[in-house]
């Protein structure tokens, strides 16, 4: 069943009634949900009078969390571990997974910093990292990626499911496959696909996944979450290690009681405290998408961009750098006019929200968005609607 757009947008996204700004620039920062504002004030009314809250009111917020991270991408509550960013979810990998001298970590050149620096850091280390160039066009070179993993000293996949400046969607489920028969560990970020795409983490054979809250899964930002796949929850040792990843701090009354032996499971890698207040809006935007459905969302996100990448391809004076294939591509679409610089200046003077990214100008509609939002940037960005 499709969701009211209508209701939607007054509901939860009321100064979208304004008809004052336009917001496509979901790929950056997206809106807060009213729903999770509300979660958030409620919580931080809590911590304003602390002899009121639990520990019920704390641990139950994250537990929430990761059931509700989990039914999004098809794993278990026990492999997810609540996150403040992706960035420490890929750092978690990086300095988890047990790595020497000699071994590779392939990616994609210009990838997002965060899937980059984490593992270059391990070059001190002797890991060597491999980044495989990118096509003519600029886009990542997934065929030849393929290829590079079929050499022995490989030992990681680490790329963006969504990369973030040219909306190239890469497909997981057959670069899963492909680390699984080769016993590669794959390691994804899904920061500018999940929310806009659906993701099966089984499906895809992904051994870990980080991913902030803070874009399309429209959440505060110090939300996000690691699903670690089961076998590796269990036996990976973390790099950092917090206090309430023990057994032996699962009791208050016997915190000195030190046993040095993790938690079976992927809270292992959480280092407490969490931002409760945060996860308390992560989990009511979570309970959103669940209520409208992330296929439902996944397909409207996909006939915005339809409408980008129509348009581009009636025009010879935009170039069109997202692929046009839907399977290649989620909720990003970019492109370059004749002067970016230009369009951009237009389109802030409209107050439509857009993102300048490697010399394009990135489009990103969520599900709230509507296609006259759409059609007016586009008409704006090429001066026909100045």
């Amino acid at each position: 069943m499709t969701y009211d757009l209508n209701a939607l947008r007054a509901r939860e996204f009321p100064w979208t009634e304004r008809g004052t700004n336009i917001y496509l620039n979901n790929a950056s920062t997206g809106p807060v949900p009213a729903r999770a504002l509300n979660a958030m004030m409620a919580f931080n009314a809590l911590r304003g009078e602390p002899f009121r809250i639990t520990d019920a009111d704390e641990f139950d917020t994250v537990q929430r969390t990761r059931e509700l991270v989990a039914r999004l991408i098809n794993a278990a509550p026990t492999e997810i571990a609540c996150m403040v960013n992706t960035t420490y979810g890929i750092n978690v990998a990086a300095r988890s997974l047990p790595l020497r001298a000699g071994d590779v970590v392939i990616g994609y050149d210009r990838e997002f910093p965060a899937n980059v620096y984490p593992w270059m850091a391990l070059e001190r280390d002797g890991i060597r990292t491999v980044r495989i160039p990118t096509t003519a066009a600029g886009l990542p070179d997934e065929e030849r990626l393929m290829s590079a993993l079929d050499r022995p000293e490989v030992r990681v996949l680490a790329i963006s499911w969504v990369q973030f400046a040219t909306g190239y969607r890469s497909d997981l489920v057959a670069l899963g496959r492909r680390c699984r028969d080769r016993g590669i560990w794959f390691v994804v970020d899904a920061i500018q696909g999940l929310g806009a795409a659906t993701l099966d983490v089984k499906a895809c054979n992904v051994d870990l996944l980080a991913c902030g809250g803070q874009k399309w899964l429209l959440s505060p930002w110090g939300s996000g979450f690691l699903y670690v796949r089961d076998e590796l929850a269990r036996t990976l040792e973390p790099h950092a290690v917090g206090w309430m990843s023990m057994h032996a701090s699962q009791d208050f009354a016997r915190l000195t009681e030190y046993e040095f032996a993790y938690l079976d499971d992927a809270r292992r890698f959480e280092v407490i405290t969490l931002p409760f207040q945060d996860f308390a809006g992560f989990n009511a935007s979570l309970a959103l998408l669940h209520e409208l459905g992330p296929a439902e969302v996944e397909g409207r996100v996909n006939a915005l961009a339809d409408v980008i990448v129509d348009w581009a391809a009636l025009r010879d004076d935009v170039r069109l750098v997202t692929p046009a294939d839907r399977a290649h591509r989620a909720g990003i679409v970019v492109l370059v006019p004749p002067d970016p610089a230009a369009a951009s200046e237009r389109l802030n003077r409209a107050q439509i929200a857009h993102a300048v990214r490697e010399g394009g100008i990135r489009l990103s509609p969520h599900g709230y968005n509507t296609k006259d939002e759409v059609q007016r940037a586009l008409a704006m960005m090429v001066g026909e609607d100045d």
